[in-house]
């Protein structure tokens, strides 16, 4: 991006050519042109009704499911952080939550109120911003099946809110507006038992840190399970368990994750899972669609 944009002046953090890798899951990746992390939702409104419209602009959450190219992401990544992870318990077993709160927080307050059917979040690494915009989903549930609505701050900074039904939602997608930034939704559940509830936490839990290489650098799911199919069954029939590409591997323990194994630029990883797909195709002639998102420049 130009030295010379200017931009407007925020309340919260405006950081130039911020590095993304400690972000992201990966760690691996280049910089934002510019990181903003804004003081509060007006601070957000405020700053991109005034950035120019020709200036992309991202959100980041956690960094799970996302691979940043190692050229950097142009324009103006949005990062929220604690002043959007407040969750406010609201009548009829439904949670304000926002876009910030992690998906452990989410289920846990769920719990401690007697709202059962948010369990699953627990099992899902990253933010609500990140669940809503991608339909996040995992054991049995997804998104969708307990969103109400969502709060969104659209590209001109205007402050919208968007019912469930207006989001388009499909297997891991929505058609929220290109740039839309979640800022907080509302989600329900409905009446349970804390102790049931925190007792499926755990089972969740726990299946996932026996399945999944979750103390490894890896971004989550790497591809959508095709109709019918699971992508890891594909993937390790097609004889890619371990296989590498510079410092990036096909985990041994579930073969639809990749991890960086220490030394892994993004580009070894996005090829990895290219070469993996191309292999599936070979075997299966199943085309594995990427479910992490990939950003920036090559």
């Amino acid at each position: 991006m130009s030295e010379a944009l200017s931009l407007p002046k925020v309340r919260g953090k405006l950081t130039q050519n911020a590095p993304l890798a400690p972000l992201v899951w990966f760690k691996a990746g280049g910089t934002a042109d510019w990181l903003f992390e804004p003081a509060d939702v007006d601070d957000l409104c405020a700053f991109v009704r005034q950035l120019d419209t020709s200036v992309p602009v991202m959100a980041l959450g956690l960094g799970s499911n996302l691979i940043v190219r190692d050229g950097g992401v142009p324009g103006v990544v949005v990062r929220l952080g604690k002043p959007f992870a407040k969750i406010a318990v609201e009548q009829d077993h439904t949670l304000r939550c926002g876009a910030g709160a992690h998906g452990v927080l989410i289920a846990s307050t769920a719990r401690d109120n007697a709202i059962a059917g948010l369990e699953f979040l627990r099992g899902i690494p990253g933010t609500l911003g990140g669940f809503v915009r991608m339909n996040g989903g995992a054991y049995g549930r997804e998104t969708a099946d307990v969103l109400v609505d969502c709060d969104v701050v659209l590209r001109d900074g205007s402050l919208k809110t968007l019912p469930v039904a207006e989001l388009g939602y499909t297997y891991r997608h929505s058609e929220l507006p290109e740039g839309a930034v979640v800022v907080g939704a509302r989600l329900k559940g409905e009446a349970g038992d804390p102790a049931q509830i925190g007792a499926e936490m755990e089972r969740i839990a726990q299946a996932r840190e026996d399945s999944q290489p979750v103390r490894t650098k890896t971004g989550g799911s790497t591809f959508k399970n095709p109709e019918g199919e699971k992508a890891w069954q594909l993937v390790d029939a097609a004889g890619c368990r371990g296989m590498m590409r510079g410092g990036a591997q096909v985990s041994e323990k579930h073969t639809n994750f990749l991890i960086n194994t220490g030394t892994a630029t993004s580009e070894d990883i996005e090829q990895l899972g290219e070469d993996v797909r191309a292999k599936v195709r070979d075997n299966s002639g199943i085309e594995l669609e990427w479910e992490i998102q990939r950003v920036g420049r090559k």
